[in-house]
């Protein structure tokens, strides 16, 4: 009796030591590899391989394809990426996603429409899918320059397209056009009922023409919008899912928000909906506003009291302040000394109180204004460690780009000007890429690499030389590991390298080697997200487990 105890004794440990040597190893395989590629890791090499390994949603190994194949198991995804370029998850670190999101169902987009014809049709199409009377809305994300025509769209244009619809359609935040039944909905008749400074746009013989001047503020264009009739919360919900579908297609893992105009505290309750749900498929860190003129530092100190900086999770996560932290610095070139004072106040308790601050600016001339108040704050409470930001500077100037990189202010760039980026990575100032969609421009990251970062025309369309363009490297460095700066996590993401969330993107065209002008047309293929496949399309189709 005691030797078969014993004998069985043995034979179980024996078990357990086969277990010991045998489960490491097993627990080790990679969930998911992806091999025959052009791996970019945009790390500091800029190094290239040809596979990639996966584990628990971070990257386990890069390498050659016979050295990762080495990390699969039985229950391993083998993904084969055929000669495919792999880059980083694109990061937008500057982008109006939660807002985009909001409408993304309920308005018409041209984004990558090529002519007014095709524009129209969209206009078309969407009204036959609506009942008559039905508000058909263009919020934004077009130029005049994508269309062949090289015009704005007339009255005329858009009744032809939908006769039985109030349609309005925005440029930007300059310009405004809508159908007859468009200025009735809304009760405007001259002049009188738009917001100020507003005009109707008159033709030569001064008959209105359909279309509402700005006169040159953001007001009028934030008022009239207002005024539209505004998605229901499912709507909202679901166009924030579909929304940031559309970025995972064009291969967006990441963005920083920066709140923006028509962007209400309640307006971020359906982006915390999709959250719950663990629905997300873009990582979102989000900077607060202040919503009221002349309240913006009481309603920031009472909307952050339960938001210590970085509050949330790897998904979704308070970043601070911007971009409009107050109505009166807000794209005024001359703010007053009570703007100014106004605005100090409220950033200095936010370095007090660990807060990043992200500042719209466009113009360097009147950059002082802003850099000198960052300045008299960054004596008192030392701001270096903070990931302050100027968003656009579009020229920035040696001297400016200077006095950030003293005080380690970052810029997040869309659109700049080539000369002012070789000055930023020459005095080493964080610079992370973006679109600033949707209103003002498209959200395709592959439009704003093309025309703003690689192509051989600036967005002026004034000739540069090769020696004045940033290389592709450089680019790519802006839209991965560089926005990943902003919102503390170049330590977690941005670049493809071992202990990193698998976040990436296969691309439709090799990025590195594409004539320039077909960067734009660019896709994703195979887009994962922590590991997770969140949007597939061509031979990959049917990895799609996102719906």
């Amino acid at each position: 009796m005691r030797m078969e105890i014993a004998i069985f004794l043995r034979t179980v440990l024996l078990c357990v030591c086969v277990l010991a040597i045998v489960s490491p190893a097993s627990s080790q395989n990679a969930d998911t590899i992806l091999v025959n590629g052009k791996i970019l890791t945009v790390d500091a090499k800029f190094s290239t391989h040809e596979a990639i390994a996966i584990r628990d949603g971070k990257i386990k190994a890069v390498g050659g394809n016979s050295e990762i194949r080495k990390q699969a198991g039985p229950q391993t995804r083998v993904i084969d990426l055929q000669g495919r370029t792999v880059i980083p998850g694109l990061i937008d670190s500057h982008i109006h996603a939660i807002r985009a999101g909001q409408t993304f169902t309920t308005e018409v987009n041209w984004v990558g429409a090529t002519s007014i014809t095709e524009a129209m049709n969209r206009i078309h199409e969407a009204s036959l899918a609506k009942k008559p009377g039905s508000w058909l809305i263009v919020a934004g994300g077009w130029n005049a320059e994508q269309f062949k025509e090289k015009r704005r769209p007339t009255q005329a244009d858009l009744v032809e397209a939908a006769p039985n619809n109030p349609v309005y359609v925005q440029l930007g935040y300059d310009w405004e056009v809508m159908t007859p039944a468009g200025f009735a909905a809304m009760g405007i008749q001259s002049d009188d009922d738009l917001p100020r400074p507003g005009k109707l746009e008159r033709d030569a013989s001064g008959k209105p023409t359909g279309a509402i001047e700005d006169g040159g503020g953001f007001d009028v264009a934030i008022a009239l919008f207002e005024k539209l009739p505004h998605p229901t919360f499912d709507e909202q919900v679901q166009g924030t899912k579909s929304f940031f579908h559309e970025m995972n297609r064009l291969g967006v893992t990441g963005v920083g928000d920066p709140g923006g105009n028509n962007l209400n505290p309640e307006n971020y309750q359906p982006l915390f909906k999709v959250w719950r749900q663990h629905q997300l498929t873009l990582r979102i860190a989000y900077s607060l506003c202040g919503p009221t003129p002349g309240k913006e530092f009481e309603e920031l100190k009472s909307l952050t009291q339960m938001l210590p900086q970085g509050f949330g999770d790897d998904m979704l996560k308070f970043n601070g302040i911007g971009e409009r932290v107050t109505w009166g610095m807000n794209n005024n070139d001359h703010p007053t000394e009570e703007n100014k004072e106004k605005y100090y106040q409220i950033v200095r308790w936010a370095a007090q109180k660990g807060m990043p601050v992200t500042m719209h600016w466009p113009n360097d001339e009147s950059a002082d204004a802003l850099l000198s108040i960052y300045e008299h704050v960054n004596a008192e409470f030392p701001i270096a460690n903070l990931r302050w930001s100027v968003a656009h500077l579009t020229n920035a100037s040696p001297r400016n780009l200077q006095r950030m990189k003293a005080m380690g202010v970052g810029w997040t760039i869309q659109r700049p000007n080539a000369a002012s980026v070789e000055n930023a990575k020459e005095l080493g100032v964080n610079m992370g890429a973006g679109t600033d969609a949707h209103r003002v421009a498209s959200y395709n990251p592959f439009t704003a690499l093309a025309w703003s970062l690689v192509d051989s025309k600036n967005a002026g369309s004034v000739q540069r030389g090769p020696e004045q363009t940033p290389t592709r490297e450089d680019a790519l460095r802006a839209y991965t590991i560089g926005s990943a700066w902003f919102s503390f996590d170049e330590n977690k993401r941005g670049s493809l390298e071992p202990g990193k969330f698998a976040d990436l993107a296969v691309l439709t065209k090799d990025y590195m080697t594409v004539p320039a002008d077909q960067i734009a047309g660019i896709e994703s293929l195979l887009t994962m997200v922590g590991g997770k496949i969140v949007y597939a399309a061509g031979p990959y189709t049917k990895l799609d487990n996102s719906h």
